[in-house]
């Protein structure tokens, strides 16, 4: 099947659309996706071995300073 994803889709419930945008616009920023930033995040929360947080980068608040 052509339109078959390779891993099954997860929901993210409770994100209003400003924080999706801002992350999308974070990800992009930092050359990566939403995607792999959200694995990051959770594979260094639930603790496994050698995970780091993803690397952020500066807010618009924060170049400015």
């Amino acid at each position: 099947m052509a339109n078959a994803h390779k891993h099954r889709q997860r929901v993210i419930r409770g994100a209003d659309d400003q924080l999706w945008e801002d992350l999308d616009a974070a990800t992009q920023t930092a050359g990566t996706d939403r995607s792999a930033v959200t694995r990051q995040f959770w594979e260094w929360y639930v603790g496994r071995p050698g995970a780091r947080t993803p690397e952020r980068p500066a807010s618009s608040a924060e170049k400015t300073a």
